[in-house]
């Protein structure tokens, strides 16, 4: 069955052309208007992804988000017309999972779309293989794709949980930014540096407010590495 993505973008020309540029790649696409459309579309459920504008009247892309991701985790896909950092960085930190930058190669577009789609399980490729890993208090589970920290459900997004079970592969080895970027995006995707560094604040967010603080070590100059610390510290 195809992946159903809904497009969410105020200027019909960008829906059109992302729409035109998805179905070509052989997923469903169906279209909102606006913020208010788009959080109708999710309500209604069967999507697998939604490709968001951050730029939008009446309900920003960013205030979709942050009501999505109080009941889901469904994987978005944001849209920016400015190329300023802290833009992309703010649409990360609510729960995004990847942008694109207006004006975007329809190309491109799609080879993020189909690599977050491989990463939360909907690609035609699984990410990594069923079962489970578990290091003292954190458990995931790669078949249904869920964590935990101390038997409370981690609500990772499929990035999210690519790093996380990355680091959690071999704990106390440090990771460099690059081989994350290639866990997370694939070996083909160029991503920035701070990309993954929102990544890793939010996925060391959500252990916290589990109770599993410091256990993401920053190593300096070299990346991150999950810290023998498990059972999490104050």
């Amino acid at each position: 069955m195809a992946q159903r993505i809904l497009v969410v973008d105020d200027e019909p020309n960008i829906r059109d052309v992302i729409c035109f540029a998805l179905d070509r790649a052989g997923m469903a696409t169906t279209t909102a208007r606006n913020g208010t459309e788009a959080m109708m579309a999710f309500h209604r459920g069967g999507l697998d992804l939604i490709v968001l504008d951050i730029g939008m009247p009446d309900m920003d892309g960013l205030e979709v988000c942050r009501r999505i991701r109080k009941t889901s985790d469904l994987p978005i896909l944001f849209l920016s017309a400015r190329d300023e950092e802290i833009d992309r960085i703010l649409g990360l930190e609510i729960g995004g999972d990847d942008y694109v930058t207006k004006p975007f190669s329809p190309r491109e577009l799609v080879a993020r779309v189909k690599t977050i789609l491989k990463r939360s399980g909907h690609g035609s490729e699984p990410h990594m293989s069923t079962g489970s890993v578990s290091v003292g208090s954190l458990r995931l589970h790669r078949g249904g794709r869920t964590a935990s920290y101390a038997d409370m459900p981690l609500t990772l997004t499929a990035l999210e949980f690519a790093i996380l079970d990355t680091l959690l592969s071999r704990p106390e080895i440090v990771f460099s930014r690059d081989q994350l970027m290639e866990a997370a995006y694939g070996a083909d995707m160029q991503v920035a540096d701070r990309t993954i560094d929102s990544h890793i604040r939010n996925i060391r967010a959500k252990l916290s407010a589990a109770g599993g603080q410091g256990i993401i070590a920053t190593v300096h100059g070299i990346g991150f590495k999950l810290t023998s610390n498990t059972e999490g510290s104050a």
